[in-house]
């Protein structure tokens, strides 16, 4: 591949279309509150969910940057792919990055009650496949052959079977 084109060619890095849903959200909570989450949710509730849904994307996202870093390649999406991770994480879910920052979205939006975050996710949900994963997915395969293939083939995209 040319080096200069060796990239999935994302359409914008994951952490910023996140943390722009997160933003989003809020702001359409102050000027659009719902209330929807403090009417179905007391305070106490929606920490715990929160909370755990925010541990659960951290146990997902952590790891998958660990093995990157141990594997050698690089973790930001735009920069090139050196090495074809399979192991940890990745060997039962392929985006668990990507999954765990959609879990940090959703987590954050139910303990603090913001209805607009969680539509927001909506929106992250559709921008991380269509915009990052599907592109990553043609890169990997292009790029890996047939070892993608077959690890496509072996492990869930989300961590759900089907």
């Amino acid at each position: 591949m040319n080096e200069s084109k060796d990239t999935a060619g994302v359409i914008a890095p994951p952490p910023l279309i996140a943390l722009t849903a997160v933003l989003a959200g809020l702001a359409l909570d102050w000027l659009a509150p719902a209330y929807v989450l403090t009417v179905m949710l007391d305070r106490s509730e929606r920490i715990v969910i929160g909370v755990v849904l925010i541990a659960v994307g951290a146990v997902l996202g952590f790891p998958a940057i660990l093995a990157f870093r141990s594997a050698g390649t690089n973790i930001e999406p735009w920069k090139p792919s050196t090495v074809l991770t399979t192991t940890g994480v990745y060997a039962y879910v392929r985006n668990p990055m990507y999954v765990g920052l959609e879990l940090l979205v959703a987590g954050i939006g139910i303990a603090l009650a913001s209805d607009w975050t969680l539509v927001m996710l909506v929106a992250v949900a559709l921008t991380m496949h269509f915009g990052v994963i599907k592109r990553e997915e043609r890169y990997l395969a292009a790029k890996f052959g047939a070892a993608y293939e077959q690890y496509c083939e072996a492990v869930s995209r989300y961590g759900w079977p089907g």
